[in-house]
């Protein structure tokens, strides 16, 4: 992957940012996974950007910086990628990197948890069941919550 890569080589810089940050058959490395993740990303691959929004959550490999990791998951979200869907609408429910929105919460949870995405049909389903709060909670809806906790049941 590394000569691809360094050619430019979006799914290689992918490959190999993937292979530095879990440590498989080269020195696990979150710096150079999040240079790789980089690269990537801002070629607008998708599950680079996802990946890379994780390293800056943790700050794996680069400083932490919560607004950042949100920027690069609602990159991938936006084009579907149920992960980073989850986990910017989770950065949305605690208002960490964001302000705290519980409505493009459950937005993004709706679209994880459409594509199958467990966590979020948990979530979303949570969240549907919780009373309104002076507005700034989404209006309970328990029959829709039910067939989220179902699907995440199964």
């Amino acid at each position: 992957y590394r000569l691809a890569a360094e050619q430019g080589d979006t799914k290689a810089q992918y490959n190999l940012a993937f292979l530095y940050a879990h440590g498989r058959g080269v020195p696990q490395d979150f710096g150079e996974a999040a240079r790789l993740y980089r690269l990537a990303a801002d070629r607008g691959f998708a599950e680079a950007q996802g990946n890379l929004a994780v390293l800056y959550m943790h700050g794996k490999g680069i400083p932490q910086d919560l607004a950042e990791a949100a920027r690069y998951f609602r990159l991938a979200a936006e084009q579907g990628f149920a992960a980073a869907q989850q986990n910017l609408a989770t950065l949305f429910v605690e208002g960490r990197g964001v302000l705290q929105d519980i409505g493009k919460a459950a937005r993004y949870f709706r679209l994880a948890a459409e594509q199958g995405n467990v966590a979020s049909q948990l979530n979303l389903g949570l969240l549907l069941l919780e009373e309104t709060d002076a507005g700034s909670m989404l209006p309970a809806a328990p029959g829709e919550a039910a067939r989220f906790l179902a699907q995440a049941a199964q």
